[in-house]
């Protein structure tokens, strides 16, 4: 019996120690299986420090690889508190060299974190400051590299590229539409320390940054610089409240170029209003768009036979009586009796009132949806409005009479560029769009390429072909005469809109614009312009944005190279303009013979000979009276 009692003693004792030891099998399982990641994270917190690296954005480009947005590189400061020695110290010493608070710096040195970056003082720093601060060679202070977004090109192109926040984030634009494609990987120096905080001399770990990948945008940065200047030259010479200037490929919907006034330098947004640096105009800024909204009544009329050009006619007298209120004509007195194509010409409110008349409201405001406006184009960029439509259901006969030619609604400049594309393209309707294409920033491979995305045919061809031609007579013939350039076809038309303020039109306050395009056969750009209130000169759009337009077309013909035409629409001449005719053709005549065909032109001959081999300018092209024409004699 003793020794039973011994031997069951020795088996509760042994079945303790299997559980006891199952026990702790179980619990090592636990922490191995299920708390090693955590266990693991703690154990690295207490003896491994990351130094950051901090990665490059993406660089923006323009269509042909010019660079728009790139990256400098500066250092920022890191301390890490444990291997401070001497904190009052470096706090003072650091202080005075950021020019920062004692007070703030000896928080930053003595706070109780592994490593602490200081915020803003020590971010971004200048060669000058960070070589201070290195020659201190104090432990625990520690100088990283560190990513600054710069903008080569300064104030151009800043709303469309935006800007970025001392982080590297994006903050407005293509910065902040494209941010997670701009934004790279941040990277690190890893190394290993004791309890104490102090550095081991054991292997470092370098984890290097990965950039952001490039994009291209469909900007021509020579076409925007162009645009840039003129815009420039507009605000200086009129003091306007606003300027707004743009380019479209109306066969893509490609936006060539985008520029505003007032604008900013986005390597310095911090010393502009916020109402400067977040406001886009051309996609943010909406207003009545006057007569150039005529083209869209103009290719609905086309489109649904309401009117023949050459055949229907209007009687303008002046004004034109809709439902008890009186619409006046721009011209005191009227245009008197006038084709349909001269209503156009001659931008006739009357007469365009008449057009609205013919198609009635379903028809006008389901065309004018069609061409988008009422709703936003869908371009990759913040910030766009959509602008005001009437109901059609509360539309009455004198809200017809103002839609008709513009007057009473409400649009964006990007949306008038699109929707005149569309009516002159063949009746194509695209989405706008800035990014051209995604690459990566080591190969320069295409990662994705952007396609233009069509919405709907709106028109047909041969209603947008009879658009093409009454605005480019309207530019020959009409009230669009400024834009007219020699040997090139140009269509066009202009706007001059009354702003509204707290629902009353002001008195001579206006908005005056221009659409223009080239070629008017094919057209290969569309330019809008509107100036906001010009002082002192005569506020109509073919007087102040008519030739603003001109100039920016003007430089896209030598920048992309258009070639000139000799089908052009012979412009009519005023007593203000300079005449220009037809060269004609001398190459192989004599030189007698030559003289007397350029009679009225200065002739400067070269060479010898007896018969002409070479003229310059080249025959059949439109130059101005009284010109030189130089001569190669064989």
């Amino acid at each position: 019996m003793f020794f039973s009692k011994i031997h069951g003693r020795i088996k509760f004792v042994f079945i303790v120690i299997i559980i006891f030891i199952i026990c702790i099998i179980g619990k090592v399982f636990y922490i191995q299986i299920f708390q090693y990641k955590k266990l693991s994270n703690l154990a690295n917190s207490l003896w491994s420090r990351e130094l950051p690296i901090a990665a490059d954005r993406g660089i923006i480009k323009d269509r042909n690889g010019v660079e728009l947005a790139t990256n400098i590189t500066t250092t920022s400061l890191v301390i890490i508190p444990n291997q401070i020695k001497n904190p009052e110290k470096v706090s003072k010493d650091l202080a005075q060299i950021l020019n920062c608070d004692y007070k703030d710096m000896l928080a930053h040195v003595t706070k109780h974190t592994s490593i602490e970056r200081v915020h803003p003082e020590g971010r971004q720093l200048d060669y000058a400051t960070a070589q201070k601060i290195n020659d201190l060679n104090y432990d625990g202070v520690y100088l990283v590299k560190e990513s600054k977004r710069y903008y080569p090109y300064g104030n151009v192109l800043s709303h469309v590229l935006g800007y970025v926040g001392i982080d590297n984030q994006g903050l407005s634009g293509i910065e902040l539409y494209y941010d997670k494609y701009l934004t790279g990987s941040n990277g690190a120096i890893k190394y290993f320390s004791d309890g104490k905080g102090n550095r081991l001399k054991l292997a470092e770990i370098y984890e290097p940054s990965a950039a952001g990948i490039d994009i291209n945008l469909t900007i021509d940065i020579n076409l925007q610089l162009a645009v840039e200047n003129e815009l420039d030259n507009a605000v200086s010479k009129y003091n306007a409240e606003h300027a707004i200037a743009m380019i479209m490929n109306p066969k893509t919907g490609e936006i060539l170029a985008m520029a505003s006034r007032p604008n900013f330098n986005s390597n310095n947004y911090q010393n502009y209003s916020t109402e400067v640096i977040n406001r886009n105009l051309p996609i943010w800024m909406t207003y009545e768009p006057g007569s150039t909204f005529k083209i869209i009544t103009l290719a609905t009329a086309l489109e649904e036979n309401a009117i023949n050009l050459f055949k229907d006619t209007f009687n303008d007298g002046g004004s034109i009586n809709v439902d008890g209120a009186r619409i006046k004509c721009w011209k005191a007195g009227g245009h008197g009796h006038q084709t349909y194509l001269e209503v156009v010409e001659n931008s006739c409110n009357p007469g365009f009132v008449s057009i609205g008349q013919k198609l009635g409201k379903e028809t006008l405001m389901k065309y004018i949806k069609e061409f988008g406006f009422g709703k936003t184009t869908g371009i990759d960029l913040n910030g766009e409005s959509s602008g005001i439509l009437f109901n059609v259901d509360k539309m009455g006969p004198v809200e017809l009479a103002t839609t008709s030619f513009g007057q009473g609604i409400s649009v964006t400049p990007l949306q008038q560029i699109r929707g005149v594309s569309a009516a002159i393209n063949g009746g194509y309707l695209y989405t706008p769009y800035i990014v051209k294409s995604f690459m990566e920033p080591e190969t320069n491979n295409v990662i994705k390429e952007v396609k233009p995305k069509l919405n709907k045919q709106v028109i047909s061809n041969e209603t947008s072909k009879m658009v093409r031609f009454a605005l480019e007579s309207v530019v020959a013939n009409g009230t669009g005469r400024n834009a007219y350039i020699e040997n090139y076809r140009v269509g066009g038309k202009t706007g001059t809109a009354q702003k509204v303020n707290n629902g009353v039109y002001m008195v001579g306050n206006y908005i005056l614009s221009f659409m223009g395009f080239l070629p008017a056969d094919d057209p290969e750009l569309v330019v809008y312009v509107a100036i906001d209130n010009p002082k002192g000169v005569v506020q109509y759009g073919g007087t102040v944005s008519a030739p603003i337009a001109k100039s920016i077309m003007q430089a896209a013909i030598d920048i992309l190279n258009i070639k000139e035409s000799k089908d052009v629409i012979p412009r009519e001449y005023t007593w203000l303009d300079t005449k220009y005719v037809v060269l004609p053709n001398v190459v192989g005549e004599t030189k007698e013979e030559a003289t007397k065909i350029l009679k009225g032109f200065k002739i400067e001959y070269s060479g010898s000979g007896k018969n002409v081999t070479f003229q310059s300018p080249k025959a059949n092209l439109y130059v101005a009276e009284g010109s030189t024409v130089k001569l190669l004699l064989n």
